[in-house]
């Protein structure tokens, strides 16, 4: 494996975490009217004062602010950040799991499901970076290039933010209940965040390319002065 491709791999793993990040914010906030606003919103009897489902949705919010704050790590490198990352998919995933067994056994866990296999995938991709042959090559401890570092969280960003903006084509469906959607409730701050971040990330993402592109052409006018 070459060593552009262990560059590759590090800035795929950073995307998988942001990515992690937001459908654990999402998932955590989105279950808030489920939770404790029980009495506005039509959702099954069971969930009504539930001190299980209250707490499923806290932890899968303190998940998502830690995946959050590992994904600016992974960026910035560091001895300890990929262990660190593993323990919070491992509890993510974990949390995610029960939260989604218990829906099932009650027969209603697709609304569970998306943040489960978001956590879930992200391990195994974690866990296959961790295989010695591979480790070798992707370098979690030094710090990113400035430029790299900004089209990652460039990437990362507008990536969540167009998973806001379709949040009712891929999670719609199974948020709807009774004739009413979940999703209507968060509607408006889930079209302003995801525009802040698709177009704040693309601008991240740009900026390096036109700085370069001013960098090249200042070489190139002083290529020509010192010609003349």
């Amino acid at each position: 494996m070459e060593k552009s491709s262990g560059r590759g791999l590090r800035i795929s793993a950073i995307v998988f975490m942001g990515l992690t990040a937001a459908m654990n914010v999402l998932g955590g906030i989105g279950t808030v009217c489920a939770a404790f606003l029980h009495e506005q919103f039509p959702i099954p009897a069971w969930i009504k004062n539930d001190t299980g489902y209250q707490i499923y949705m806290i932890t899968t919010i303190i998940v998502g602010i830690a995946c959050v704050w590992s994904t600016i790590q992974l960026s910035k490198g560091g001895r300890n950040v990929f262990r660190n990352a593993l323990l919070i998919l491992l509890v993510g995933t974990g949390i995610g799991a029960g939260h989604y067994i218990f829906s099932q056994s009650l027969g209603f866990g697709k609304p569970a499901n998306i943040k489960f296999f978001a956590n879930a995938l992200t391990l195994i991709f974690f866990l296959v970076l961790w295989l010695p042959p591979i480790r070798k090559q992707v370098d979690f401890s030094s710090p990113m290039g400035s430029g790299d570092e900004a089209k990652t969280s460039g990437l990362s960003a507008m990536l969540a933010g167009v998973a806001m903006l379709t949040i009712y084509i891929w999670a719609g469906p199974s948020h709807t209940f009774q004739g009413g959607n979940w999703i209507d409730v968060l509607k408006v701050p889930l079209i302003i965040g995801g525009l802040v971040l698709t177009i704040g990330g693309f601008s991240a993402m740009l900026w390096p390319f036109l700085a370069a592109l001013r960098k090249q052409r200042l070489i190139e006018d002083s290529e020509k002065l010192a010609s003349r």
